[in-house]
Order: C-alpha cells, then structure tokens, then sequence
C-alpha cells in the first residue's frame, strides 16, 4: 500500500478532503490541471475556485444549507471557516469574496507540508489507472471534468459515458401539493397508480401557457448549448413550437379522468416519485432553462402547486456526473473497487457546500482505510450530511444531483405544520447526532 492518499481535483471537495487528511497525519498527493490548463468556465489559478454565485447561501439552521454549514463547522470544515474568514456583507446568507476565499484555500494547502500538489491533467500523462495502483484514490474532478479523464473514468466504472449534462426537472414535497385537485392514477388505469396528477382546464392550461413562453431564462455558455439542446427540450422551448405542443407531448391528457369533473381533462401534468420515502416528487418532462424566480411564479400556477414547495429547480447545464446511486455507498466509495473513494458535483450532490460535505466523509473513510481500522463512518441519515450521502447512494433509475434540503431527511413523527418550527427540530436531532458522530471519530 502506497504511504500516501491521492486526491484528483483541487475544487471545494478535493481540498476539503487533501486537509482532513493531512490532519491525521497522512501524505497526500494532489492532482489539479490548473494552472497549466483551465475548464471553459475557470479562470483563476487558484484552488477551490468558486464559479458562479460567491453566496454559500443562509446561514441560519432552518435553512437546509444553514444545518449542513452548522454540522460542517462542529467537524472543523477547512472550507467553511475560510469562507467565514472572507465573508462579505450579504443579510443572513454567507457570502464570500471568492478571490480571497480562494487565496486563503490555496495558502493553506500549500502551505501543508504534508499534501503535495501537482499541477498536471490526469489522463494526459500520467494514467488513473496507474494512480490507482496499490493506493487509495479519491476522484474529486468536478461537473467539469477533462474529455481524458472522463474517458478514463468511465472505463474504471465500466460505463460507456457519465452524464455530461445535467437537464433536471424541478422537485416539489409531497405535503405541498393541493391534494384536493390533484390525484393518483396511471394512464388507462394501468401501472400501480404511482403518480400524482395534475389536471387543467382549457382556461387554465392557456394561463400556464402563456406565462411559460414569456417567463426569462438563464443565458447559457457557448460550450454547454450543442450538448443540451441535443440530449434534451427544455419545456418552455417545447411550448414555443405551439399552444397545443405540450398538450401533444409531456401534458397528453389522453387516458385520464379528472375525479372531479368526471371528464377527461384538457391537459394533465404528472409528478413521479423521487426519493424512497415519498416525500419528493418531479414534475415531469419539465426540464427547464427558466430563471429560479420564474419557475417559483410560473410553476406555482399549476392548480395543485399553487403553494408548492420547491426544493430543487430544474436545471440545465454542463454538468459531468456519475451514476451514483448504482456506484456509491454511502460513503462515497465504488462499489467494484476497495479503494476508490469520488467527491463534489461528480457524484450527484450538488452545490458549493454539498461538495465539501462530500469531500469530508470520503476523506474521513480513506483515513479508516489507510489506517486499516476495518472502520466506516456512515453518518446518520438524520443529518444533511448523512442524509445526502444516503440520497446519491440509494438506487433510482431516475437520478438528479441534488442539493441539501429537508425533504431529504426522514420525516418527524408528528406533523407540525409551522415549517419554522418543524425546521428547528430536524435541525436539532440533525445537530445532536453530528456531535455523537464527532465524539465516536475523536475516541470520545
């Protein structure tokens, strides 16, 4: 075995991970292309470059991101308190001057004796495969990741392709859909009436039409808009082509009756289940390149999401990912092979602060390893950090990266409908058992 743990990829997990690491002790070797060669969407030489928003979001403990921020912070997350050390002024939301922030990550790894950096593109010249050889491994190359590498990647993973873009439709919670329109059923009354639908009026239907076509999108880059427009129709463009379009397409009415009326309607939407629990739900054939704000308003005129909680917009971008869900435990290690660990937006998590989450429990688990402790650390799923390694690891034909959310944690036994106070109380369970999970790390 190697005396030494290698890391592919300097982004947010690659180096929340290469310090975690290096704390126990450990060597690491750390493979990041920069400076010699950049994504299309990175310019700094920096490591833990920060890409598009320089927001981290709230920090409050209600908040999803808020409760994974918190729990980070109690495992002494490098990540997280150099954004605190370069925070902006932003009301409750944890913004960082991402010039800065990056700086301070750089100098702190640099500055490690033990984790050795090498600015070289993995697959060029020197092979994964030969990396991989007798050491432990941690892939942390991000949504990104070079044409060589993921060539390489996907022959170790024994698939013809990862996922090269990310075309997700938006996720509601269960508990917010109107269930006194909406209702259960499958088309012609065949299936096991696992969906939930959504019917419309024509009056209805041409309101939601109307709002769609005109609603603002977001601008795509130049490198992202061959490879999406040819795997996948965002709904709005769909709509463009003709009011009857969707009608036709992903909102075909035909099969169903509205219990209601006890007719068929004049267009159906129809959400399928997301998570293994029931409590998430897509809309389906809705991908989208709308505005996050134009969703929220245009969706929400659904009849029957007319109060929807959306707890992931739908997306459309590059997005290089792995099938997770088949590959991963919930430790982010591969399944088909010991001693390869993946982290950060490779893996289906997907965020700033999701990806440093991943880079921690992959680091804390090659620490066992390397130890030869015959240890894993699996943290409970009652915590945003368990619960998203649960989330990318569990199978789903149907998987999208995901951010940090409460829908992904189990439900409380009671139904408490002020989500502030709801909130507060998985946030408490979630805060309890990272400090257990703390102590049992510690020896404590």
């Amino acid at each position: 075995m190697k005396q030494y743990i290698t890391i592919i990829g300097g982004g947010l997990a690659g180096c929340e991970a290469a310090y975690q690491i290096a704390k126990k002790g450990i060597k690491v070797k750390l493979y990041e292309m920069k400076p010699k060669k950049f994504s299309p969407a990175h310019s700094n030489k920096n490591l833990a470059e920060i890409v598009c928003s320089n927001s981290l979001k709230t920090d409050a403990i209600t908040n999803a991101c808020g409760l994974l921020k918190a729990e980070l912070r109690i495992l002494d997350s490098l990540l997280i308190k150099c954004a605190d050390k370069t925070k902006v002024p932003a009301g409750q939301a944890l913004a960082v001057d991402r010039e800065k922030f990056s700086e301070l990550v750089t100098k702190e790894i640099n500055e490690n004796p033990l984790i050795d950096v090498i600015n070289e593109e993995v697959g060029e010249k020197e092979h994964l495969k030969e990396i991989m050889k007798d050491g432990i491994v941690i892939i942390a190359t991000g949504p990104l990741t070079s044409d060589p590498l993921a060539k390489e990647i996907s022959d170790i993973i024994n698939q013809d392709k990862l996922y090269f873009y990310d075309a997700a439709a938006p996720i509601v919670s269960k508990e917010s859909i109107n269930m006194d329109i909406a209702f259960w059923g499958d088309r012609y009354g065949k299936g096991d009436s696992s969906y939930i639908n959504l019917p419309m009026n024509k009056e209805e239907y041409e309101d939601f039409y109307n709002e769609l076509i005109n609603a603002e999108i977001v601008t795509l880059h130049e490198f992202e808009k061959k490879e999406i427009f040819e795997g996948c129709m965002p709904i709005e463009v769909m709509a463009k082509r003709g009011i009857d379009t969707l009608r036709f397409g992903p909102l075909k009415p035909v099969g169903f009756i509205d219990p209601r009326t006890d007719k068929r309607p004049y267009a159906i939407i129809q959400l399928r289940q997301d998570n293994e629990e029931g409590t998430l739900f897509n809309i389906v054939g809705f991908q989208t390149n709308l505005k996050f704000r134009e969703q929220k308003r245009v969706f929400s005129k659904i009849p029957g999401l007319e109060k929807a909680e959306f707890i992931k917009y739908g997306v459309m971008h590059r997005n290089t990912y792995i099938n997770s869900s088949q590959l991963l435990d919930n430790t982010y290690k591969l399944k088909s092979n010991n001693n390869v660990y993946f982290a950060g937006q490779i893996t289906g998590v997907e965020g700033y602060v999701e990806s440093i989450s991943s880079g921690l429990v992959a680091a804390l688990n090659s620490i066992e390893q390397f130890k030869q402790t015959n240890h894993k650390i699996e943290f409970s799923e009652k915590t945003m950090i368990g619960a998203l390694a649960k989330y990318i690891s569990t199978p789903n034909n149907n998987l999208q990266p995901m951010n940090a959310n409460f829908g992904i944690l189990p439900q409380l036994e009671e139904r408490i409908r002020d989500k502030k106070i709801k909130y507060e109380k998985l946030a408490s369970i979630a805060l309890n058992e990272i400090n257990y999970t703390k102590n049992s790390i510690e020896g404590v």
